[in-house]
């Protein structure tokens, strides 16, 4: 089955069997009130590389094969910094949250929507700090336009991560996260000289085990959460 076939499977899996909040992992919902949270959605976009396949090859999935990410600017107040998924809050005049994802890849990337093939919604991530209920939304690239940083306030860096290159065991490795005085683990990816940890190294990480197409790592190769 093809890469996108996987993904639409996954997808339709996933409509299938919604879990309940209350039966869903710990860091899920670390320190987070699902009532009080506001709802959020990201676009997590996969498509095919136009001029840059992976380095690494993995028997699991094409060498062209890329994920849509961005840097978030330095200069903000949560998560600066850090590697995500374009995505935000989901406003009052968004048709719900494909629509709002839609929105701020476009907003934040210069992305066509047009081209954005919606496969299907994932279960609700909690996301503490930003007090977020985050809705992933799973996209296949039909017809990919030329992205970039839009906002520099928002984003430092728009990239296409070829997923090999993040599934290849060398990339992988774990962050310790330290937080009033306790400390967490996150699967991370150092790729292209950044570090996908936290939310979306979590989002990544269980997404490519559900798909079949993690590979063997060293799980004991930790990090402390980059700053």
């Amino acid at each position: 089955m093809s890469a996108y076939g996987q993904l639409r499977a996954y997808a339709d899996r996933a409509a299938r069997t919604r879990t309940p909040r209350q039966s869903r992992e710990s860091w899920q919902l670390w320190d987070l009130d699902p009532a009080a949270a506001r709802p959020a959605a990201v676009l997590v976009l996969f498509g095919t590389l136009d001029d840059r396949p992976s380095e690494f090859h993995s028997d699991a999935v094409p060498d062209d094969l890329d994920v849509l990410l961005v840097v978030r600017s330095i200069n903000l107040a949560k998560h600066p910094g850090q590697v995500a998924f374009p995505g935000g809050g989901i406003d009052n005049d968004d048709d719900g949250p494909v629509a709002a994802a839609l929105r701020e890849a476009r907003e934040e990337t210069g992305l066509d929507p047009g081209g954005v093939e919606v496969l299907g919604t994932l279960p609700e991530v909690g996301l503490p700090v930003s007090n977020y209920m985050v809705t992933p939304v799973l996209a296949w690239w039909t017809a990919p336009t030329p992205v970039d940083v839009v906002d520099r306030s928002e984003s430092s860096h728009v990239f296409r991560a070829p997923v090999a290159d993040l599934l290849s065991p060398d990339s992988r490795c774990t962050v310790i996260m330290r937080r009033r005085g306790l400390s967490r683990r996150s699967p991370a990816f150092q790729i292209q000289g950044v570090t996908v940890w936290g939310f979306t190294g979590i989002l990544l990480a269980g997404l490519f085990d559900g798909l079949g197409w993690e590979q063997p790592w060293d799980e004991a190769r930790e990090i402390e959460a980059p700053r």
